[in-house]
């Protein structure tokens, strides 16, 4: 398994100009304030937090890379669909090669819509691109960025996660919480004017647990999920998994004669209790007036989104499928009992040559899904059909799944112990627009019905965004109508040349051939239900 280093762009949706951004990628040793060891960190230009990056819809920006680790590295701009951009979306030997140790690299990416991306060892950060004709509007905006910090590296926790000792324990150094870059219990508060209205940001920079955001008395209405803009829901809590971003508007109150608290929770069913660590509450103040008493409330609201009865606030209706794809989002087991996250008990292992690059080269072969190597999981689509997803999540592990390039429709959720149809929960198929958006989380026990449009020409990868389960190989690729992206997609010579100093090669199938033999292509064993160990 390679491991390779990215970067938490987090854009909700802000003419045109070109955004300058210039980093040098280097380690820094931190434990960014928390009660916790330090740890060898990835940063930008020697430092932590990572600055925040702002830009409006139409904008180009423009990403100067100096690659100053000792591996190589990439930027992925989380939710950006990088239309005729797939050579920047940052996947390592999917639609890049990364950049070398010690090169330098530009990004040059047109901002039409908002998104986001992360890294375990801390190469992460907000990125909010403004629209100028956006119907919300708020007198202000607050920004809460919400990060897990473990004091392992990922290199350090891997052999943890696949080991078949039963003793190994991946929490027996359990993480700390950060907000917009600093210790969560260093909260600071908001100022709020009576009758004013504000726009909350909520991104979840989160590598592992799930994170709330309420605030005593006021109401939260969401009006975004993931970019994309939502008819308004009026909530008293918002939930987030690893990946996703809401906005949302709060009202003031009509007088100053009252504070309040806003709350974020970092938490998960899934998890240990760790006590101070899951659940964590850290609280700050919503300040009305500093003579002004404080507002207690008898609890803090908690529970999901109920997406399914959202709508995008442009008409939409169900797309109809042309087919449909069944992922299993499981776990499973080699023969000495190390555990492994796949789609459909295949493990995810990169090919030898990127993804994009044997879909540019190799001709009719560019159609057939083997060309990409038998653990890339790979499926071709055609120009323009509608793809649906049954994205079923049957093991005692949740799973937010994240599609690179697209946004799709929610379109129904329900058990998978389900039986007779009693507990299905589908959105009205017609004079309906179901919520559109780029991850969305199945709970253990559950599964998600969402589709697509092909209508993207490029690789992209769908993967799970708890970061342990995409090392353990929980991704696929989708190879989206080859021959249209050998009319759409010219690589730059600077891709191409970042590829040839580090030694891979730009043509082929996934194992440098032009043929279908790919017996030298990354292989692995097809995973086991049951680990043999315990037979």
């Amino acid at each position: 398994m390679r491991i390779t280093h990215g970067l938490f762009i987090a854009a909700t949706i802000a003419q045109a100009k070109r955004v300058v951004e210039n980093w040098d990628i280097t380690y820094v040793t931190t434990n960014r304030g928390l009660n916790q060891p330090v740890k060898r960190s990835i940063g930008v230009n020697g430092q932590f937090p990572l600055p925040i990056v702002k830009a409006n819809i139409g904008d180009t920006l423009v990403l100067n890379i100096h690659n100053s680790l000792d591996t190589a590295t990439s930027i992925h701009t989380h939710g950006i669909t990088q239309r005729g951009t797939n050579y920047y979306d940052g996947a390592p030997f999917v639609n890049e090669c990364g950049i070398a140790p010690g090169s330098n690299f530009t990004y040059e990416i047109p901002l039409m819509q908002s998104g986001s991306m992360q890294n375990y060892d801390g190469l992460r950060t907000p990125f909010i691109i403004y629209d100028p004709n956006d119907p919300y509007v708020a007198d202000k905006e607050y920004l809460f960025a919400v990060e897990d910090w473990w004091p392992n590296t990922f290199e350090e926790i891997f052999p943890l996660l696949i080991s078949p000792d039963p003793n190994a324990n991946v929490f027996a150094n359990p993480p700390g919480a950060l907000i917009n870059g600093f210790s969560g219990n260093l909260t600071k508060p908001m100022a709020f004017e009576p009758g004013k209205t504000y726009r909350i940001r909520l991104v979840s920079m989160m590598s592992l647990p799930l994170w709330e955001f309420a605030i005593d008395d006021h109401e939260l209405k969401i009006i975004e999920i993931d970019g994309i803009l939502t008819k308004p829901k009026t909530v008293d809590v918002v939930r987030l998994a690893p990946a996703q971003r809401v906005s949302v508007l709060v009202t003031a109150k009509p007088s100053a004669n009252m504070n309040y608290q806003y709350h974020i929770t970092m938490f998960g069913n899934f998890l240990p209790r760790i006590r101070g660590v899951f659940p964590s509450v850290f609280n700050g103040t919503v300040s009305y007036s500093d003579k002004a008493p404080l507002y207690v409330a008898d609890s803090i609201p908690s529970g999901p989104i109920d997406e399914i009865s959202m709508e995008s606030l442009n008409y939409n209706p169900a797309f109809v499928p042309d087919h449909s794809i069944y992922l299993n989002a499981t776990s499973g087991f080699i023969q000495d009992g190390s555990d492994f996250e796949s789609f459909n008990l295949v493990t995810y292992e990169d090919p030898l040559v990127p993804a994009i690059f044997s879909a540019l080269t190799t001709g009719d072969m560019a159609l057939n899904p083997i060309t990409y190597g038998p653990q890339t999981n790979s499926y071709v689509l055609k120009y323009g059909e509608i793809v649906e997803m049954l994205l079923w999540s049957a093991t005692n592990l949740p799973h937010p799944l994240h599609l690179h390039g697209h946004n799709f429709q929610l379109i129904e959720r329900g058990f998978t112990n389900d039986t007779t149809g009693e507990f299905r929960n589908i959105v009205p198929l017609t004079k309906f627009s179901p919520l559109m958006r780029d991850t969305i989380f199945v709970p253990q026990g559950e599964y998600a019905v969402v589709r697509f449009k092909a209508d993207n020409p490029g690789v992209w990868n769908m993967h799970c965004h708890i970061d342990w389960h995409m090392g353990q190989g929980l991704n696929m690729l989708f190879i989206e109508a080859p021959e249209q992206m050998r009319q759409v997609i010219k690589v730059p010579q600077a891709v191409i040349d970042q590829c040839l100093a580090q030694g891979i090669p730009t043509s082929g199938n996934a194992a440098g051939n032009n043929a279908y033999n790919y017996d030298a292509a990354p292989n692995f064993p097809h995973l086991l239900l049951d680990n043999p160990l315990s037979a």
